[in-house]
């Protein structure tokens, strides 16, 4: 199957590109004005496009089967008023051109990106596909997100959301972030420590999208994340022990959010996500534990 990939360029996307080749489909992968000369694969075509805007990328929509939409500006970053504007109109714009170009009625596959913010601070609660949003502002922005995207189930598409946990990998993401606490010896419980912390490594992250992208049955949101969330300061305490850093000094909301502005809210608010769906398709995780994901990324 030819596949379109938004967003492609990215921490994820970096791995899952050359998994898509492996498992046998073709790839047409968008990238920014300017930039394909940085960003080359063999066997895959490469096609500067502002998804944020209407153009004639939407008709190279029409020769595919499928697309996998990550595009989104990077959330970990300071969350200044413009930043914030851009996280939002990057995620929602794109995939409303997405979806505008998708033929009606043809046999087509849509994975979307959301994330586990769309369910906020959920404290000590289970949080399955079912449960409810929340009300800060990546909430917020994934449930505009995740509408747009299900625009296309009345074109006749089939729609996955696929809600990531936070992703845990080397060179990118929250871990580096995390790994920067840890450096500057606040590698220990941020603020009570007890909130949940919903992960999933990015090479499980990488074959649960090949694992959907070709099971076309299952639809709606999809909770990807792994089956063992752990509370933050566990995380913490094994990330000290990977670093060879104490994980005991207590990193306070205040002094974490002076650290990271409103960013922190991701690594302080409690979300205990459960993958009921895809436990229930029979994925089989590489990394199930965290104990077994730092153990692959740090040795």
């Amino acid at each position: 199957m030819k596949i379109m990939v938004t967003g492609g360029t990215g921490f994820v996307g970096a791995s899952l590109i050359p998994a898509l080749m492996e498992a046998g489909h073709g790839v047409i992968l968008l990238v920014r004005p300017g930039e394909k000369r940085q960003h080359t694969y063999p066997g895959v075509e490469v096609v500067e496009a502002d998804t944020m805007e209407a153009g004639a990328w939407q008709k190279r929509v029409e020769e595919c089967g499928g697309a996998i939409n990550l595009a989104g500006a990077p959330i970990n970053t300071r969350w200044s008023k413009k930043n914030k504007e851009l996280i939002r109109a990057s995620r929602v714009l794109t995939t409303r051109n997405l979806v505008a170009a998708i033929p009606e009625n043809k046999d087509f596959r849509l994975l979307s990106t959301s994330a586990v913010g769309y369910y906020g601070d959920g404290g000590e609660a289970l949080l399955d596909e079912g449960a409810p949003p929340g009300r800060d502002f990546l909430a917020s922005v994934a449930k505009e997100w995740e509408s747009e995207a299900l625009v296309a189930s009345g074109r006749g598409a089939k729609v996955a959301v696929t809600r990531f946990g936070i992703v845990l990998d080397r060179g990118g993401g929250a871990l580096d972030k995390l790994e920067e606490l840890s450096r500057r010896f606040l590698g220990g419980p941020l603020g009570s420590g007890r909130q949940w912390f919903s992960w999933i490594h990015r090479a499980d992250l990488v074959r649960a999208l090949v694992f959907l992208l070709e099971r076309p049955e299952i639809e709606g949101p999809v909770n990807l994340s792994s089956p063992e969330p752990v509370r933050q300061l566990e995380l913490m305490k094994r990330l000290g022990r990977a670093l060879k850093r104490p994980a005991f000094t207590p990193a306070p909301r205040l002094a974490v959010r002076l650290l990271l502005g409103e960013f922190a809210d991701v690594l302080l608010f409690s979300q205990r996500m459960d993958p009921v769906r895809m436990k229930e398709a029979g994925f089989k995780y590489q990394y199930p534990t965290i104990e077994s994901a730092l153990g692959a990324l740090y040795g």
